[in-house]
């Protein structure tokens, strides 16, 4: 359905026309047997993930990063999911997660999103199946306050391996940092700093508390109409930190599809599937416009930047993001 929405002329979301649609399903697969990991490598998959784990290939997933729906009561484009007895919520998690070693290389890691509610639950469910390796809680400044409860501004990834054989690249997912109190040796050098036209900046290795993420929004060119949509720099962190380039990242609720963008801007392999045909064209979509521009918010010239600190140090391509899709392309 053509988008109704009056939106400011400003506006960036990326919205789907009916033709765009109808060209995009076209690029969508759904699978009713098992198959070889050619047959799926960067494509996407419409169909309900309980449908879809037997038939995936063994072995074959080098980084998997799930968003499940929270254990909240929230509609996605018209599929709503109830709220859960936590117990019951745990059930559920289990029924999915319990099939994920199967498809994994003993190599592999998981990132799995979560809020204070489902947290603990998930925690309980991973330590049976994979070795817990941390818990990353990042700001989600979004949202107005609340009167008699604090502000819920975050939510938590946790961090697991299959094995004690897994890849982490530090130095890829340094953050960049402004030097408030510059401390220099005896001899007036500066240390663990460097001094440039802009600023003093000092490269930081990364912590568990992630507070330099932007959730999108109308402005953003990465910005879609999905209600839990991850930002492009937060799957940038976790696919540059957990995978090597050619490796193969699945995500089992893509959603508006920003793993599998994120990972074809960084050379990386994928896999998604998502219940929602809606949905999946908007990753087709995404995926497509990577051709033009594979920039990621905040990440520039290898590092990652804190929040409004990077304006000043490139000048943003200008590149259409709200194209017209051109038929052709697509045949």
């Amino acid at each position: 359905m053509t988008d109704q929405k009056k939106r400011a002329p400003r506006n960036r979301t990326i919205i789907l026309t009916d033709t765009e649609k109808e060209l995009f399903k076209t690029h969508l697969l759904n699978l009713n047997n098992p198959v070889p990991l050619g047959e799926i490598s960067d494509k996407t998959i419409c169909q309900d993930i309980f449908e879809v784990l037997d038939y995936l290939p063994s072995q074959s997933i080098d980084l998997l990063f799930a968003d499940p729906p929270y254990n909240l009561s929230k509609s996605f484009n018209g599929r709503t999911f109830s709220k859960l007895p936590l117990t019951q919520y745990e059930k559920w998690l289990d029924s999915w997660i319990a099939k994920l070693p199967r498809i994994l290389k003993p190599t592999a890691s998981l990132y799995i999103c979560g809020d204070w509610r489902s947290s603990s639950a998930i925690h309980r469910v991973i330590e049976k199946y994979f070795v817990v390796r941390n818990r990353i809680t990042w700001e989600r400044e979004k949202g107005r306050g609340a009167k008699s409860n604090w502000k819920n501004s975050s939510e938590d990834i946790w961090f697991c391996t299959v094995s004690q054989n897994y890849t982490f690249n530090v130095d890829a997912v340094k953050l960049k940092r402004k030097v408030i109190a510059p401390y220099t040796t005896e001899k007036g050098t500066p240390k663990d700093w460097n001094e440039t036209e802009n600023g003093r900046f000092r490269l930081t290795y990364p912590s568990n508390l992630w507070t330099d993420l932007t959730v999108p929004f109308w402005s953003m060119p990465e910005n879609t109409d999905h209600p839990t949509q991850k930002p492009e720099k937060l799957l940038a962190k976790i696919i540059l930190a957990s995978s090597c380039e050619n490796d193969v990242v699945f995500d089992p609720f893509l959603g508006s599809g920003t793993t599998s963008v994120v990972a074809k801007k960084l050379n990386r392999h994928y896999v998604g599937v998502e219940i929602d045909e809606h949905y999946c064209c908007l990753a087709e979509k995404r995926l497509m416009q990577t051709e033009i521009n594979s920039d990621i918010q905040g990440y520039y010239e290898g590092v990652f930047w804190e929040r409004n600190t990077l304006a000043d140090q490139k000048k943003p391509r200008k590149t259409p993001n709200n194209y017209k899709v051109n038929q052709l392309s697509l045949i």
